[in-house]
């Protein structure tokens, strides 16, 4: 049994304001995000399909993962997707000194600033994996220009205790308009992913939705 719900409570959205948890509007707009990538093949996959449903997403990348696959970063942010940092080496920051956070997440700030091109808008915007980090890590990114990017709606598609069906059901139930919802372009979730994502694009884009990237 997960601990964690697949919907943000209300009442930890607001121990924390200064966090993003959704995208407040009053259109059927839904905010697609993407952890952990870029993966081969998988991210390849999330890109096709996120274009077959005029889709765009954030894509909260790893530094090292970028560092190996930089042709696929190149290809998220030429298809018109957001980008955000999700540490060097995935780190969580409970178990990790400040300093040492800070500097992880600077390194992936310095390669998504060289790779992107310099005319483009970039928002810096942070994830913690897990969803984990000390306050005074998540103060000093925000001194640094940081938005942290939390969600409003866990897939658990990484989970191999959540079935497919559970995980569609997760996003398919509790999913709203201005919904940030978490997925993950990783081999760990891809079993669940390939599942769920084109059955989310495609029950939400007949109840007249758009997915848009986060800026």
């Amino acid at each position: 049994m997960n601990i964690i719900p697949a919907k943000t409570p209300g009442f930890a959205k607001s121990l924390f304001p200064n966090f993003v948890w959704d995208i407040p509007t009053d259109h059927k707009t839904l905010y697609l995000t993407f952890d952990d990538g870029p993966t081969p093949v998988v991210t390849e996959w999330v890109l096709q399909t996120l274009q077959q449903f005029n889709a765009k997403g954030t894509f909260f990348c790893i530094g090292n993962n970028i560092k190996t696959s930089p042709d696929i970063f190149s290809t998220i942010i030429e298809n018109g997707h957001a980008i955000g940092n999700h540490t060097f080496n995935h780190l969580k920051g409970w178990n990790v000194k400040t300093d040492d956070y800070l500097n992880d997440v600077s390194q992936t700030d310095n390669l998504i600033t060289t790779l992107i091109r310099p005319s483009s808008n970039h928002q810096k915007m942070f994830r913690p994996p897990y969803g984990k980090f000390k306050s005074a890590q998540s103060k000093a990114l925000q001194e640094q220009g940081y938005r942290i990017v939390l969600w409003d709606v866990l897939s658990f598609d990484w989970d191999k205790r959540v079935s497919p069906e559970q995980c569609l059901n997760n996003v398919i139930s509790k999913a709203k308009p201005g919904s940030i919802v978490v997925f993950h372009d990783s081999l760990k979730a891809q079993r669940n992913l390939k599942y769920v994502l084109p059955k989310v694009l495609e029950h939400f884009s007949d109840r007249g939705y758009s997915f848009k990237a986060i800026h």
